[in-house]
């Protein structure tokens, strides 16, 4: 079908909120656990923090330092997929550098149970060289993003504090944007029950061979 077609075809938008729920069904897991382990170590503190991103350190050394301990913070919180976005903008509030925000979100593919499944599936002494390779790769991507993005000036000079992280509510661009996400989501969950999958594909069984006469 053409993109017009698409749009209002409600067979497609049956496959569009199916697929949707099929994904959530895979990751609620993660992102319910991304949040919640975000909420304690908000708690932590911005004193705790700052001694762990070396805040009297020079900008060259908490850049580097945020990259090599971002990837470290991911493997032993284990969040994997999108999970780890919230617990990501707690270490940014507590003064993580861009740097290691960036290699703390590249970390989800070295995070404890895929390691395991590494282990599983290649090998132990693959799996300690291809964790080894994948977190000197990320380190040095995520020094790169922050050299690129510092010359373009596209890095933020504000944080929030810890505890403001999910604990603001206001009038802005933020509430507009959770409504609508709200009201999808809602709309596609409601389409699901309503409209189970329309196209199902049957398989018939071949038509009993003629003997010879």
């Amino acid at each position: 079908m053409t993109w017009r077609r698409r749009a209002t075809s409600l067979d497609a938008w049956s496959d569009v909120a199916h697929n949707f729920r099929g994904d959530w069904k895979m990751l609620w897991k993660e992102i319910t656990i991304g949040f919640l382990l975000a909420g304690f170590i908000a708690l932590l503190g911005d004193d705790f923090f700052n001694a762990l991103f070396l805040e009297n350190a020079s900008p060259a050394v908490q850049t580097v330092w945020g990259a090599f301990i971002g990837p470290v913070i991911a493997v032993l919180s284990f969040v994997c997929s999108i999970g780890n976005v919230p617990l990501a903008a707690v270490l940014w509030s507590g003064g993580i550098s861009f740097a290691g925000v960036m290699a703390f979100i590249f970390a989800d593919l070295i995070v404890l149970p895929i390691v395991v499944a590494y282990r599983k599936y290649y090998g132990t002494s693959f799996a300690l060289r291809i964790t080894a390779l994948m977190f000197v790769t990320m380190v040095v991507a995520a020094l790169l993003v922050d050299v690129v993005f510092g010359a373009l000036d596209l890095i933020p000079s504000t944080r929030p504090s810890t505890e403001d992280v999910f604990g603001s509510v206001g009038l802005d661009y933020k509430l507009v944007l959770n409504v609508l996400g709200t009201g999808a989501f809602v709309a596609l969950i409601w389409l699901t029950v309503r409209h189970p999958r329309l196209h199902e594909h049957h398989v018939h069984a071949p038509e009993p061979a003629h003997e010879p006469a």
